[in-house]
C-alpha cells in the first residue's frame, strides 16, 4: 500500500506529533508498505536528507491555543501539490492535526486517495481558546468534508471535532517505543529521594505548583531532591520563584538529550507532570510507566483519560498545594503504593507499544481503502 503521512509541523524539530509520524512510518515500512512523509520545509536549520520525506511549502512560527510555539505549514504552491500527488499516486493519505493551516486543506482539496485524519490536541477551555475556535471552526468544517475516516488519540482530543460532525471518530492512542526503556523489576529507592519533571517550562505545565508543593514536602523531609529538565518562556520566572521560596536541592537543567532523559527517568523516584490544561494524552506518563518510575499527574482531561485503574492514584489537583504535597509524599515514601503502581504500569503500558498502535492504523487503512477506494 502507498501511504502518505501529512505532518503540518517542522519534521526536523522535535515534538510529539513529529515523533509519532516518524515512528509510524518506520513500523509501516517494516510491514512492507511504501510510506512517504509530507511536511513543510523548515524555516531555519539543516534540512533532513531523507528520500522518503517530501517538502511542500514552507513553515512559519505559530503560537498554539496552548501557548506553545511551533513551526507549522504555510501556503504551498498549488502546482507543486498537484504534481506531487500525480507522481506519488497514494492509496491512503493520513493527515495529522488537519485543522492546522494550510497544507492539509490544500492537499485534501486535490486528493484522490482515501483521506484519514488524526486529531492530537486538546483545545483548552479558556477565553482565548474560545476566541481561537470561533476562528478555527469554519476552517475545520471545510476540512471535514474531505475526510473519509477520523481518529483521535483520546476522548479529550476528539471532543472538539465531535462537536462539529456526526461522523464517528475512532480512538487510536499515541504509542511509545518500549525497547528504548528499561523497566527495572527491583528498582531501589535512591538515598536522596528524587522528584523529576521533564517538559516545557510554560504556564499550562503547572511547574510553579510543583515548586510550591515541594516547599511543603521539604519542611518534613530534608532528604528530597527536585530536578526540573526542559526549557521554555517561564524558566527565569520559575528559577526566581525557587529562590523566593528558599528551596534547597532544586536543579534546573535546561534542554536535555534523549540519553540524559532516559537516565533521569531511570534514577528518579517520582516523575511529576502537573499540567493544568491543554493535554490530550500524556506520552510522558507512558515513559514513566515504561521505566517503572511512579508518576504524579495533573487532573487535566487528557491525563485522566489515560490513567485508568490503579493509575488513577497518579491524578491530583496541582493547584491544591496541600493535597498535591500530600500525594507526592505518599508516592515518594510508601513502598506498598509504589509497588502496586509499578506492577500495574508494567502490564498497562504494553498496549501502547508502536506495533500495537500501528496495528490499529493499518487495519483502518485497509478497511477504509475497501470502503472508500472507489470514490
Amino acid at each position: 500500500m502507498k501511504i502518505g503521512l501529512v505532518c503540518p509541523y517542522n519534521i526536523a524539530k522535535g515534538g510529539g506529533v513529529q515523533e509519532i509520524v516518524l515512528a509510524t512510518r518506520e513500523e509501516l515500512v517494516k510491514r512492507g508498505h511504501n510510506v512517504k512523509i509530507i511536511t513543510p520545509l523548515p524555516r531555519l536549520g539543516a534540512i533532513p536528507k531523507d528520500p522518503d520525506v517530501i517538502f511542500i511549502g514552507t513553515s512559519t512560527d505559530f503560537k498554539s491555543p496552548t501557548h506553545t510555539h511551533v513551526q507549522v505549514s504555510a501556503s504551498a504552491g498549488v502546482s507543486k501539490i498537484e504534481a506531487m500527488l500525480a507522481e506519488e499516486n497514494f492509496d491512503v493519505l493520513h493527515f495529522h492535526e488537519p485543522w492546522v493551516p494550510m497544507l492539509s486543506l490544500q492537499i485534501l482539496q486535490r486528493s484522490n486517495a482515501v483521506n484519514i485524519a488524526t486529531f492530537h490536541a486538546k483545545v483548552p477551555e479558556t477565553l482565548m481558546s474560545r476566541t481561537i475556535t470561533r476562528v478555527v471552526t469554519p476552517y475545520l468544517k471545510s476540512v471535514l468534508k474531505y475526510l473519509d475516516e477520523m481518529t483521535a488519540v483520546s476522548n479529550s482530543a476528539a471532543e472538539y471535532v465531535t462537536s462539529l460532525t456526526d461522523t464517528p471518530v475512532t480512538i487510536i492512542p499515541n504509542g511509545i517505543d518500549l525497547a528504548k526503556y528499561k523497566f527495572s523489576p527491583e528498582k531501589q529507592q535512591s538515598k536522596a529521594k528524587t522528584i523529576l519533571y521533564i517538559g516545557r517550562l510554560e504556564k499550562r505545565k503547572g511547574v510553579k505548583f510543583l515548586l510550591q508543593a515541594y516547599q511543603l514536602l521539604s519542611l518534613d523531609d530534608d532528604g528530597l531532591k527536585l530536578i526540573i529538565a526542559g526549557d521554555g518562556p517561564d524558566r527565569k520566572k520559575l528559577e526566581l520563584l525557587s529562590d523566593e521560596l528558599n528551596l534547597k536541592n532544586v536543579s534546573f537543567l535546561g534542554y536535555i538529550s534523549e540519553k540524559v532523559k532516559l537516565e533521569l527517568l531511570s534514577d528518579a523516584d517520582v516523575f511529576c507532570s502537573p499540567a493544568i490544561y491543554g493535554e490530550s494524552f500524556g506520552i510522558v506518563l507512558l515513559e514513566a510507566m515504561a521505566t517503572g518510575t511512579v508518576a504524579s499527574a495533573g487532573n487535566n482531561s487528557g491525563y485522566s483519560d489515560l490513567m485508568h485503574g490503579v493509575g488513577a492514584l497518579s491524578i491530583t489537583n496541582p493547584q491544591d498545594i496541600s493535597e498535591f504535597a500530600r500525594q507526592l509524599k505518599l508516592l515518594v515514601n510508601e513502598p506498598e503504593i509504589r509497588n502496586l503502581w509499578r506492577t500495574w504500569a508494567k502490564d498497562y503500558v504494553q498496549q501502547f507499544s508502536y506495533p500495537r498502535v500501528v496495528d490499529l492504523y493499518e487495519k483502518l487503512y485497509i478497511e477504509a481503502a475497501k470502503q472508500h477506494g472507489n470514490k
